[in-house]
């Protein structure tokens, strides 16, 4: 836990948000935002509307129907926005003409921004349609990533786990033992990235997330200082999401017969809906109670946030304020998770 973490939570927010390459993204209810530090060290912002609210349509409000709609969407928009934040962060064109530069570096100079989230250069994007050729890539992508992650934690446990021949025809142990094998691979996989730079810095914004979502959750100003005493920890964040995910579908593959790999395997895959829309269901249940079982159940994910958050500096905390003011809905009520 973080060692000030004096505040309490007053109420919970709709607002989520996601670490970007040196920036943040946050998603209320009306508005998007994306805050970055640019490599001249202001902060560039880009706000967008949305439609989570009372307005949003069935699909995001029915229960186990949303929770798919919802990972789906949060999977397409964080990989838009991740290749978008590190494109800010590509040096300028070599044929760019000097002068310009030197005006560019000179007007940086003397941006007070810096230290101002609340003044800084806001840029809104605008309605105009992004190039073919980009959302190709940006899907080409995102498909690459999930075939990526089924081969590492669906095909991957079940192949392995197969190979022993004393459990092949006993379908919970080897459920429980496919589960554990995920959870293994899962925790080494984010253990092991962690250690490389830049990982390092997208975990520290990750961090810086939290705890401006907490410092709104707890109705203080959005200040630094404020920012800085919360807990880096939070029961509705995606790793959380995610260890529920790994839990649930030990539990539903208890249930399937079948003991031949592939045939598991197809399970597995045909099942995936049902597993991420119960997923999403448990963690909005952990987020809006707290008892043993709601406890219990997001123990995992907050255990495994040590790995995935690290504190922040002042600089990622601005960051994390820019991102945040523009999602805060004018009605109160329109946040409430």
């Amino acid at each position: 836990m973080s060692k000030n973490n004096s505040s309490q939570e007053k109420f919970k927010s709709k607002i989520g948000g996601q670490a970007l390459i040196e920036g943040i993204m946050m998603l209320g209810p009306n508005t998007g935002a994306m805050a970055c530090r640019l490599p001249d060290g202001t902060i560039d912002l880009e706000t967008w509307d949305e439609n989570n609210g009372k307005g949003a349509p069935w699909y995001k409000k029915t229960p186990l129907v949303r929770g798919c709609t919802n990972f789906v969407t949060s999977l397409v928009k964080g990989y838009k926005y991740m290749m978008k934040s590190a494109e800010k962060q590509m040096p300028d064109d070599d044929e760019e003409d000097d002068k310009k530069k030197k005006n560019r570096t000179e007007a940086a100079a003397a941006d007070t921004a810096v230290t101002a989230p609340a003044e800084s250069e806001a840029k809104t994007v605008s309605d105009k349609k992004e190039g073919g050729a980009g959302d190709i890539i940006m899907y080409l992508g995102i498909i690459i990533g999930v075939a990526i992650a089924i081969g590492l934690f669906v095909f991957l446990p079940k192949w392995l786990v197969g190979l022993i021949p004393a459990i092949k025809e006993h379908r919970i142990l080897r459920s429980l033992l496919e589960g554990i094998v995920k959870i293994v691979l899962f925790v080494s996989y984010m253990w092991v990235v962690s250690l490389t730079k830049d990982i390092k810095r997208q975990y520290m914004y990750h961090g810086a997330e939290h705890k401006t979502i907490a410092c709104h959750e707890a109705e203080l100003p959005l200040t630094v200082e404020n920012v800085r005493k919360q807990t880096r920890f939070h029961k509705r964040c995606g790793t959380s999401f995610i260890f529920i995910v790994l839990i649930i579908s030990i539990l539903v593959m208890c249930l399937v017969p079948f003991t031949v790999t592939w045939q598991r395997i197809v399970a597995s895959l045909a099942l995936l809906p049902v597993v991420v829309g119960l997923s999403y269901e448990c963690i909005r249940l952990a987020g809006n109670n707290d008892n043993v079982f709601t406890r219990i159940l997001s123990a995992p994910g907050l255990a495994m946030q040590r790995i995935t958050t690290r504190e922040p500096d002042d600089s990622m905390i601005e960051i994390a304020i820019a991102a945040m003011k523009p999602c805060i809905p004018e009605n109160k009520e329109e946040d409430r998770w």
